[in-house]
């Protein structure tokens, strides 16, 4: 299993585990976020491996069903990028004012800015 789809059904588990059963929220975890093989979660939860994978796959479906209509994973990746970019073109501009004396009205907005991007980073 690739590292990109692991890491994909970790971040949708982190937005949509409310709306799975918890057998399917309990089984991802252990399987995306714990790496437990299917085996090694059948005997933590009782269950065959064969209705682990079931558990798993029915759980995947669901949450990528979710992503595609309501995208909050999707917009929150946008969101950081915004973010992050707001807080480096701050930053470029703080460091450009350099060349032209400091202009305190727009190093002062520069300055707001790069605090905004950073204070705000962990939002989502």
């Amino acid at each position: 299993m690739d590292i990109e789809k692991n890491l994909e059904f970790s971040v949708l588990l982190d937005y949509y585990s409310d709306m799975l059963t918890e057998k399917q929220r309990d089984v991802i975890d252990l399987y995306y976020n714990e790496d437990l093989s299917l085996s090694e979660i059948a005997e933590h939860e009782n269950i065959t491996r064969q209705g682990v994978r079931d558990s798993i796959k029915r759980g995947e479906q669901t949450m990528l069903e979710l992503e595609e209509k309501l995208h909050l994973a999707e917009k929150s990746r946008k969101y950081y990028e915004i973010i992050g970019e707001v807080g480096k073109l701050a930053a470029d501009i703080k460091a450009e004012c350099a060349h032209c004396g400091f202009p305190k009205g727009i190093v002062k907005r520069a300055e707001y800015l790069v605090s905004l991007a950073e204070e705000n980073k962990d939002l989502f």
